[in-house]
């Protein structure tokens, strides 16, 4: 596979160094002490018995931070503020619905016109059918009427 004339190379083996087990030292356990050695309170109960155990102290709560109190007139321009606001979304809004009333019916107007006209239109432009007047033939009334002879 590989040509005869390629260099050989050295194999290096390495064998794994084995970990020392670590040493048990005996050494004596020490109890330490709180940095406070608690109190001891005693009661005596109604029946006789004395019950003795540590003092627990209780969390305090945080103290509340008092808000500070709103002064009247700032309440009073800000309620006055959103009224405004109020009244003034009020009448745009009224605005705008008067003005598209307004083209709603100019747009009905303008559409009867179109509709009323082309059909006035039609009935003057028609060529064939009742024209809706009175139609006479001159000669023959005047024959009619002098009675001719003929």
């Amino acid at each position: 596979m590989y040509p005869e004339h390629a260099p050989q190379r050295a194999v290096e083996v390495h064998q794994p160094t084995p970990i020392p087990p670590p040493v048990a030292h005996s050494a004596p356990v020490v109890p330490v002490q709180p940095g406070t050695v608690p109190t001891v309170a005693s009661i005596v109960l109604p029946d006789g018995r004395v019950v003795t155990g540590y003092a627990i102290e209780h969390p305090q709560p945080t103290p509340v931070v008092a808000k500070p109190p709103v002064s009247r007139a700032a309440v009073n321009v800000a309620l006055g503020g959103v009224g405004f606001l109020a009244v003034c979304g009020g009448l745009l809004l009224l605005t705008s619905f008067i003005a598209a009333l307004t083209a709603f019916i100019t747009q009905l107007i303008i559409l009867a016109a179109v509709i009323f006209g082309g059909w006035i239109a039609v009935q003057v432009l028609s060529g064939s059918g009742h024209k809706g007047g009175t139609t006479v033939n001159i000669r023959r009334a005047v024959f009619k009427r002098n009675h001719f002879q003929g």
